[in-house]
């Protein structure tokens, strides 16, 4: 301890010139030095830590293996990472927890044993890991095929597990093959002229039929959605694969009887064209409203490692809500999605409860607060405070999030959105009334259709399935939805659940 008063100034002037935290101890786990970025870093005022064992800085749980870590560490000295393979976690003051990484250095001093440890926060980095590894995941576990390729070389980069499977090659092998390998229509000079378009940016994206061959010679018929992706120092090619077995054993089995049913052939073969609307126009929706979000998350990653300095914690928050936002937003649309396969599985388990009307409405306003644009406000319903119902109090939620959500949306600033309720014999009417853009006459008929948006709406974020996840849930719930609608003036939908009384 005496070395290091003696030269404590020394000490000080050259270790907090240093960024990362820097914490010296002993043998005995005691604490004889700190720099100032440790101090701040774990909320200690400058010297308060000196004397103190290192468990002040650690965890609880992790108190009873500490002892024998640092004891191994002596004696099989040398520099390296503190706990390799695990995940590390500093005790502030305060009693928070924050996830670190330290580097440790022996060195010995008038024949005493010391270590020095290089603290690191690393809370921001390992946020922004685990939410990219969220989205790998994703792409990985997805049903359909995805292969990303060079878009020079053609050669396969990365493929998903999806892929794997039904191609019947490993990654590894894959990244010695190119398209041209898997496509036995296509020629190498053929498959660059189809794709010359995208390269040249005269297309968006290609879809195309053609068919797969596996790595045991077996070919299948696939949908082919083509699109170019960029990254820092590379353009590349990602490709989604619809297997379409089914489709085309279903219209060849139509085709034989095609004389006997054709009135029946007819009304499959339209059922089929708009199955594959339906789906090109999913993968449209998807490919765009994902891409977005995650080029925004992209880039707020790339940049909260430019921001190292204290002084810049405002920028990094930036970008670390940014991601937030993001990855919020793509969530919703999952549970939409999966809301929408429970609904069409029928798996919908309702859980029927009483509760009171304004908690829900509470609880619906203080979420859509944050939505707010510039000058617009939400005027709260008069009178519901005494009102309590039965009905399925988290799908309530749900409905009018999506309501009040859609209001915002699609109003300009400075308007008022309003939600009204009225108690009838039977049944509860609860109205939301904005002043936005409305929704065309021509095309209100269409409104709860799934993936439908207005001609004035396509502009705005959407995937046009959230009013007809309303609809589904209300008529499941012997309830129902209507509204009324000018264009540029305004809609007001009303919300109509039944009333049961003990």
């Amino acid at each position: 301890m005496e070395i290091f008063k003696n030269t404590s100034n020394v000490f000080g002037i050259l270790s907090d010139a240093i960024s990362e935290g820097i914490i010296i101890v002993n043998k005995q786990r005691i604490i004889v030095a700190t720099n100032e970025s440790a101090d701040q870093l774990f909320g200690y005022n400058k010297g308060e830590l000196n004397n103190k064992t290192l468990e002040i800085l650690i965890p609880n749980k992790y108190h009873h293996v500490h002892p024998g870590h640092v004891s191994g560490f002596f004696k099989h000295t040398g520099k390296r990472q503190m706990g390799h393979g695990r995940d590390l976690h500093g005790l502030r003051k305060d009693g928070t927890t924050f996830p670190v990484e330290a580097g440790l250095n022996p060195f010995t001093i008038n024949n005493n044993d010391y270590v020095m440890a290089l603290i690191t926060d690393i809370s921001v980095r390992k946020k922004a890991e685990d939410e990219l590894k969220h989205w790998a995941n994703i792409f990985n576990e997805t049903l359909n095929e995805i292969f990303i390729f060079d878009a020079k070389t053609l050669r396969f980069i990365n493929a998903n597990k999806g892929a794997q499977q039904n191609i019947g090659y490993s990654l590894e092998e894959l990244t010695q093959l190119t398209p041209i390998d898997i496509k036995p229509e296509y020629t190498e000079t053929q498959f660059k002229d189809f794709i010359k378009p995208l390269l040249d940016k005269t297309e968006a994206n290609l879809v195309f039929t053609t068919k797969h061959q596996r790595k045991n010679g077996t070919t299948y018929p696939v949908e082919i959605h083509l699109q170019t992706s960029h990254t820092a120092d590379s353009e590349t090619l990602v490709a989604i694969i619809l297997d379409i077995t089914e489709r085309i054993n279903y219209t060849e089995r139509l085709e034989k009887t095609v004389e006997e049913r054709t009135l029946q052939l007819q009304e499959a073969l339209q059922t089929e064209i708009d199955l594959n609307e339906l789906k090109t126009k999913f993968l449209s929706l998807v490919s765009h409203e994902f891409k977005t979000p995650l080029t925004g998350m992209l880039s707020s990653a790339t940049l909260i490692g430019k921001y190292t300095k204290t002084a810049q914690q405002d920028k990094r928050v930036k970008h670390v809500n940014t991601i937030k936002n993001k990855v919020k937003y793509l969530n919703n649309i999952i549970n939409d999605f999966l809301s929408i396969e429970r609904l069409d599985k029928g798996k919908i388990n309702y859980k029927m409860s009483v509760f009171s009307l304004s908690k829900v409405i509470n609880e619906v306003i203080y979420d859509a607060n944050m939505l707010l644009k510039e000058g617009q406000k939400i005027i709260y319903p008069d009178n519901i405070d005494d009102m309590v119902i039965e009905f399925d109090e988290k799908i309530l939620e749900l409905i009018l999030t999506n309501l009040v959500s859609n209001a915002i949306k699609y109003s300009p600033e400075n308007t008022s959105i309003k939600i009204n309720v009225n108690m009838l014999t039977n049944n509860m009417e609860i109205e939301i009334i904005d002043a936005g853009i409305g929704i065309p006459k021509e095309e209100q008929k269409f409104i709860f259709n799934r993936y439908f948006r207005a001609e004035n709406a396509v502009t705005s974020q959407g995937t046009g399935i959230g009013l007809n996840i309303v609809k589904s849930h209300l008529e499941n719930l012997k309830g129902s939805v209507k509204f009324i609608s000018k264009e540029n003036k305004g809609s007001t939908f009303v919300v109509t659940i039944p009333i049961h009384k003990n």
